[in-house]
């Protein structure tokens, strides 16, 4: 097997405002990967931020749609290579641990490796992201069965099959838990490594939101779930409604028993069409099961149509 070196490995680098820290970022993924291609992405940024990292010798191109999401879609999209490595520009990521990655990567021809983040510094974490990260990451793994210790690093190395098959929907921070369960759905050979998270640069400011963006990302867990496993999601609210309407016809059926009369004609107006609804529901969701198994079926397709790294 070549080693990592022989492969086309592009490192991919999205940036909002960060003049301070982009062009420590380019230096030390240079220093750690010299024969890589290190692209970065301007979005939309204020300050010289483009200025900066095409003078750090990076090739920079510009997403002017808002968001994360929006920026990671083009990349993907855009860039052509056998090894993908994806970090922030804020030289909070060990550049010095890409080799490693995409050394495992190759030699188990895996499709994605996530750096799960051990911080250096207490500045590493915003108060509150530490317990929302562990919250999401609980989540995800009760409701599709198995996740990530760390499902929100954004320090991740991908295969190129990986990269080309995979379809990008999300607009912002959100789009690292759609990563995750792209992988977890198509079955992906997967890993992770602990990899040392650093405090920001002196100069340089987070653009996390602790509540808002733990709100979106909650919302896209839940999404996701609706659209990945409806049969269980819309089932679920099915049997929710029938065990309402079976607790409101409990009485009815008593009184029915002991006088023959149904006396509450809004009740049982109210418990057929709970019924109703939930069978709907369930039937919804049998539909729906069907129709993301062709979709997954088309997105596995689209996967084996590239070898796998090193291959």
């Amino acid at each position: 097997m070549t080693g990592p070196r022989a492969l086309r490995i592009a490192v991919l680098l999205p940036c909002y405002n960060e003049e301070a820290a982009i062009a420590q970022t380019v230096a030390g993924f240079r220093a750690a990967l010299p024969d890589a291609v290190i692209h970065v992405y301007d979005n939309n940024s204020a300050d010289r931020t483009v200025e900066v990292a095409e003078r750090a010798g990076a090739v920079v191109r510009r997403e002017r749609i808002q968001g994360k999401g929006a920026v990671v879609r083009r990349m993907f999209a855009d860039i052509d290579a056998d090894v993908y490595v994806m970090a922030d520009g804020d030289a909070t990521y060990d550049a010095a641990s890409a080799p490693l990655l995409v050394e495992r990567l190759v030699d188990e021809q895996l499709d994605m490796i996530v750096g799960s983040r051990v911080s250096q510094v207490q500045e590493s974490y915003r108060r509150g992201h530490r317990f929302g990260n562990a919250l999401l990451t609980g989540m995800l793994a009760r409701l599709f069965g198995r996740s990530f210790t760390d499902i929100l690093s954004g320090y991740r190395v991908f295969s190129r099959r990986f990269v080309k098959s995979f379809p990008s929907l999300s607009a912002g921070f959100e789009i690292e838990t759609e990563i995750s369960v792209h992988a977890l759905e198509l079955r992906m050979p997967c890993a992770e490594i602990e990899t040392p998270y650093y405090a920001r640069p002196e100069g340089s400011e987070s653009k996390l939101s602790t509540y808002g963006d733990g709100w979106r990302i909650l919302s896209t867990i839940l999404t996701l779930y609706r659209i990945e496993r409806p049969l269980l999601y819309f089932g679920g609210l099915g049997l929710l409604l029938a065990l309402v309407a079976v607790a409101l016809a409990v009485p009815l059926v008593v009184t029915y028993a002991q006088t023959g009369l149904v006396p509450r004609f809004p009740t049982a107006i109210l418990v057929t069409g709970l019924v109703i609804v939930a069978a709907l529901c369930f039937f919804a969701g049998l539909i729906l099961d069907t129709v993301v198994r062709g979709r997954r079926e088309m997105r596995r397709l689209a996967y084996l149509t590239y070898p796998a790294p090193g291959a």
